[in-house]
């Protein structure tokens, strides 16, 4: 009975020893309130930037080093805050905004990196956010971009968001993307 029992002691002491010195541990999904069953949502918004005017929702923090400024735009650096609408038209409703950064970073094409976070404002998603992170090759037809986490509603988010310009005026500094986002949430 005795050794059992400075067995047992020496294990949960062993443990202890190691629970407190270990960087990272495996949790019960019960305990990590993941007992929810994963759900996928799909959201379609519109994504509106305007460079210029009062009321701009993008600025550039960097512009395109000089001998970049008539091709690429590249090493240029805008920090935005765009509405995102249920319809093309600012009118529509504002359902959340886009906040965050994107660079140019290719040299020959108009290649952004992107990391923005989608803070939304409606229903059971008021508060939430969702972060992508990725490569916006702007003058293809269709992009692609991936979910790289998220808050509230969507904490522990993955998925990915497909982006197409609905309109772009370039000298006006002007565009609406169509965002459809599709996100893997508990």
């Amino acid at each position: 009975m005795a050794t059992q029992f400075l067995i047992s002691l020496l294990i949960l002491s062993g443990y202890a020893l190691t629970s407190a010195t270990e960087f990272g541990r495996p949790l019960n999904r019960k305990l990590a309130e993941l007992k929810k069953k994963e759900q996928l949502t799909h959201f379609k918004f519109y994504w509106h930037e305007s460079v210029g005017g009062s009321n701009a929702t993008a600025a550039i923090i960097i512009p395109s080093l000089p001998q970049y400024s008539n091709t690429s735009h590249f090493g240029s650096l805008r920090v935005i805050d765009t509405p995102l609408t249920l319809g093309p038209n600012l009118s529509s409703k504002v359902v959340g905004r886009a906040q965050g950064f994107y660079a140019v970073t290719s040299r020959t094409d108009l290649e952004l990196t992107m990391i923005q976070n989608f803070n939304f404002f409606e229903g059971k998603y008021n508060g939430s956010t969702i972060s992508i992170l990725g490569r916006d090759v702007a003058l293809n037809e269709t992009r692609e971009l991936p979910v790289v986490g998220g808050s509230g509603v969507f904490r522990f988010a993955k998925g990915y968001v497909e982006l197409r310009t609905y309109l772009a005026e370039p000298i006006a500094g002007n565009s609406v993307i169509e965002y459809n986002l599709y996100v893997l949430h508990y």
